[in-house]
């Protein structure tokens, strides 16, 4: 019965101005919705896109380290000893430096993020490094990242028309400069914390960097034999090397990443916190919308209580027009998003993208969002009373 009579839609349609401007209330916080998750998982993305390239079974850190792009080194001899273990195939150092790239047009100085590594032993699983590992064996070459912000310059496009490019890299609060070549290209992209990169043999970082020695290394990438079961040698190692190192697994380095940036640093707890306050806000605005229209139709209600309707179908009424509001201020909300994640993209350079599970799971928060204003509001009709409308 409760289907056969659309009350809940012709409530909600009686006044189409307010109807409207209440849909866009709710798109509004789809979109707040959508654009929070959105940058959150692009910060988790851009911030684990490194661990996610490279090569190796299991990685050795610094118990010191915090994140990637902290500098934590270690000694090298660490990761050597991992060679005399059995199920051990393999093992390459990689090396990590901040520096600032001098613009060649401009000559301004942006940071910019080197990864350093012996061409003979790679460590990225990548075709366009691989291609590249010869430039790089020479100390004045370098690789740039295509997908790094403009301040760069407009480096790989002057490279894709077989322009030969020299640029300048300084060392922190350094006046002079190291001359490279830009030798080739690859992808990798910023992130809430790198604005781009450089592959580099680590030999470049050596003398860029002239403090920097051989023997510190910031992080160690171990290749295990075939069939090799990774956690018997992680248990191994952790047990057999010293306390100032720790072994991780690829998955355990990548959430080792992720809950640095969600607890240990202030962005990670403004988008976790925003997220949750979206949803709160979207509750107290779909509750004040629903509530304001039982207020105005209370005669009406009181009336259907007077001649025999329960408190039940009253309340399904409501949770109707609370999942119609939550679908039709969905759908224009998702359109809207759909494109503003494409803006952020190019305008950010980070991998804000849209996806099936994200759709479903703001899809999911919506109904969620207004089936508790609904069930906050309905609480209005269990004491009303015919007699005192009356």
């Amino acid at each position: 019965m409760i289907f056969s009579i659309p009350l809940a839609w012709l409530q909600l349609i009686r006044q189409r101005v307010r109807f409207l401007v209440t849909l866009a209330g709710i798109a509004f916080i789809v979109i707040l919705l959508f654009m929070q998750i959105g940058f959150q998982n692009a910060l988790y993305a851009s911030a684990t896109f490194l661990h996610q390239n490279l090569r190796g079974d299991l990685f050795l850190i610094s118990s010191q380290y915090k994140s990637i792009t902290s500098k934590q080194p270690f000694p090298r001899s660490r990761l050597y000893q991992t060679l005399g273990v059995n199920g051990v195939q393999s093992v390459s150092p990689l090396y990590l430096e901040f520096a600032k790239f001098k613009n060649p047009e401009t000559g301004q100085k942006s940071p910019i993020y080197i990864l350093g590594f012996d061409p003979a032993s790679p460590v990225f699983n990548s075709p366009e490094v691989e291609q590249n590992l010869d430039v790089i064996k020479f100390p004045n070459r370098v690789l740039f990242d295509r997908a790094s912000r403009p301040e760069f310059g407009p480096i790989a496009e002057e490279f894709a028309k077989g322009k030969s490019i020299e640029v300048e890299i300084f060392p922190s609060n350094a006046r002079d400069g190291y001359s490279v070549e830009i030798g080739g290209l690859f992808s990798l992209g910023p992130s809430f914390g790198v604005d781009g990169n450089l592959i580099v043999n680590y030999l470049t970082i050596l003398q860029i960097f002239l403090d920097r020695q051989a023997e510190e290394i910031d992080l160690g990438l171990i290749t295990l034999n075939p069939g090799v079961n990774p956690q018997e040698v992680l248990a191994y190692l952790s047990a057999y090397l010293p306390q100032d190192i720790r072994v991780l697994t690829r998955q355990s380095f990548i959430e080792f990443e992720k809950e640095y940036w969600t607890a240990r640093t202030p962005i990670g707890f403004v988008f976790s916190s925003m997220v949750i306050m979206g949803f709160v806000v979207g509750v107290v605005v779909v509750y004040q919308i629903l509530y304001s229209n039982i207020s105005n139709h209370l005669a009406e209600y009181a009336t259907l209580k007077a001649i025999g309707f329960k408190h039940n179908y009253l309340s399904a009424v409501i949770f109707q027009q609370a999942l119609l509001l939550a679908i039709l201020g969905y759908i224009p909300g998702f359109i809207i998003s759909f494109l503003l994640y494409d803006l952020a993209k190019a305008t950010t350079h980070l991998p804000v993208m849209m996806s099936v599970d994200k759709a479903l799971t703001i899809l999911c928060a919506t109904i969620g969002m207004c089936w508790i204003s609904g069930w906050l509001s309905a609480n209005k009709l269990q004491s009303t009373d015919p007699a005192d409308i009356f």
